[in-house]
């Protein structure tokens, strides 16, 4: 019995040496397995992507100003009409007959006037002979004044009786297509309130609009001139060009979300756009060509701390603050551009700090961090100017103004057009870090310069990495596939972020 109960507490302290040797141990034996990306050369678009409606440039809704029956019609769907041309007509029977009795009222009224005319005459002339009294003459001039202002009313009236037999033949405002026909012969319609409608027609659909609407996080990157690229349904294998003519203040509001409605301007010579279509637009608004580009997820990785080496971390500190030597390895990981071109030709001063204190003093220390780095960019823009690429902004972009009094869509401009301020791509500048893997598996951090990113991959400005260079996207331990491999974490079921996971 004391030999089983022997056996028995061996057995559990087994057991429990063993876990405590996991628990503890398990971790320093612990090993990653690293993802890797190669530091390459290419090209990066930035591009917003939108939806909106394709509309013609011009397009008019045409309307009756009297009220009638529609009694022919003469043109439909898709037909193609000049400025000018009878396009419908509206029974004239009633308002034949107003011009009628305008005609008699002004006949009765001129009948009227003429009498009222005779008696001022006949009393003027008895005035003078002293056989009529002051108070008969001037009554005799107010009846003549009364007669002769309702005559004139009698007149107006007979114009614009005319006026509206007129409205009811009914022509063509614009040349153009007829894109919609509201109405059918025998259909009353009533001008009482509203103007009812009866055509719509597009001016020429050789030259048509995309309608887009920008979020407001993205309509700081648009400016006039820009180029885009949109596809439709109908076409799913073509692209259609066009670029940016307007942007419009005034915000639309849907759900909250605020935007902003951005006009592309698009040549449709062949006729293969057609006005309500729905397009799928892509605005480039900025580019770097044959640049050095690294993987956005290798920016955003951040180890965990044993894997790190240190020794160079705290180096590369010292160094970037101006208490050590050249700060980093041996490329000038360890500081950012501007303090490496701080010690280059044309420098005031010693190290980076220094600088930047000596700008802000001149300033009175009111100046933002983005204004600070632009007066930093300044001072050291010809030793950097070697090292950053240079994208020039297409001739497009500097699209100047209307000049006022011009007519465009039958508006003729008396004012200079507002404009927002442009998208200047170098405002992505900024200053990350990416990981390397050492001889001794641990990882070192190497800062870089940024410039513009598509989301996927960045551009790298700084001589700090050259293509072919390999750096890690993230690391994975063998105690986390374990993990969730283990009964006692519930199957296959995937732990939480954290740790030494991708990041």
């Amino acid at each position: 019995m004391i030999k089983k109960k022997v056996i028995i507490s061996s057995a559990a302290v087994l057991v429990l040496a063993i876990a405590v040797y996991f628990i503890f141990l398990g971790s320093s034996t612990r090993k990653y397995d690293f993802r890797f990306d190669k530091v390459t050369k290419g090209d990066i678009n930035v591009l917003v992507t939108t939806t909106g409606t394709i509309n013609a440039v011009v397009s008019v809704d045409v309307g009756t100003q009297v009220s009638g029956i529609i009694s022919n019609l003469y043109a439909d769907f898709n037909s193609v009409v000049k400025e000018g041309q009878v396009i419908a007509r509206i029974d004239t029977t009633f308002l034949a007959q107003s011009v009628n009795d305008a005609e008699a009222a002004l006949d009765g009224a001129k009948a009227k006037a003429a009498d009222s005319k005779r008696t001022l005459d006949r009393e003027t002339a008895l005035l003078a002979k002293g056989l009529d009294s002051q108070a008969a003459y001037d009554a005799a001039l107010t009846a003549n004044e009364s007669n002769q202002a309702q005559l004139k009313q009698a007149v107006a009236s007979l114009d614009r009786s005319k006026i509206n037999l007129a409205y009811a033949t009914i022509t063509a405002p614009i040349s153009g297509v007829v894109i919609n026909r509201a109405v059918n012969v025998g259909q009353t319609v009533a001008a009482s309130f509203s103007s009812p409608l009866l055509y719509t027609i597009a001016n020429d659909l050789t030259r048509m609009q995309v309608l887009t609407t920008v979020d407001e996080s993205d309509i700081g990157m648009i400016s006039i001139g820009e180029n885009a690229t949109f596809s439709v349904d109908a076409y799913p294998d073509q692209k259609f060009s066009g670029v940016v003519s307007q942007i419009r203040l005034a915000p639309v509001t849907v759900q909250n979300v605020v935007n902003y409605t951005v006009v592309i301007d698009v040549d449709n010579a062949e006729l293969k756009l057609m006005p309500g279509m729905t397009a799928n637009v892509n605005v480039g608004v900025a580019s770097a060509h044959d640049v050095l580009k690294v993987s956005s997820l290798a920016l955003r990785f951040q180890p965990p701390g044993e894997l790190v080496d240190s020794s160079k971390v705290q180096a590369q500190r010292e160094g970037f603050l101006g208490r050590g030597g050249s700060g980093g390895d041996s490329s000038g990981a360890g500081r950012s551009a501007t303090d490496s071109s701080a010690k280059g030709p044309g420098s005031t001063h010693g190290n980076f700090g220094a600088i930047r204190d000596s700008i802000q003093a001149a300033h009175g220390g009111k100046l933002s961090q983005e204004e600070l780095r632009a007066e930093i960019g300044k001072v050291f823009g010809k030793n950097r100017g070697s090292q950053q690429t240079v994208r020039p902004a297409p001739a497009s972009r500097n699209v100047a103004p209307p000049p006022t009094g011009t007519v465009k869509y039958g508006i003729t401009n008396l004012y200079a057009q507002f404009q927002k301020s442009p998208y200047v791509p170098q405002h992505q500048s900024g200053r990350a870090k990416v990981w390397i893997l050492n001889a001794q598996r641990k990882l070192e951090p190497v800062w870089v310069r940024t410039g513009v990113t598509d989301g996927r991959y960045t551009e790298i400005t700084s001589n700090n990495l050259k293509p072919g260079d390999q750096i890690v996207l993230g690391a994975t331990s063998n105690s986390e596939v374990a993990q969730a491999s283990s009964p006692l974490t519930g199957g296959g079921q995937q732990r939480p972020p954290g740790g030494g996971g991708f990041r």
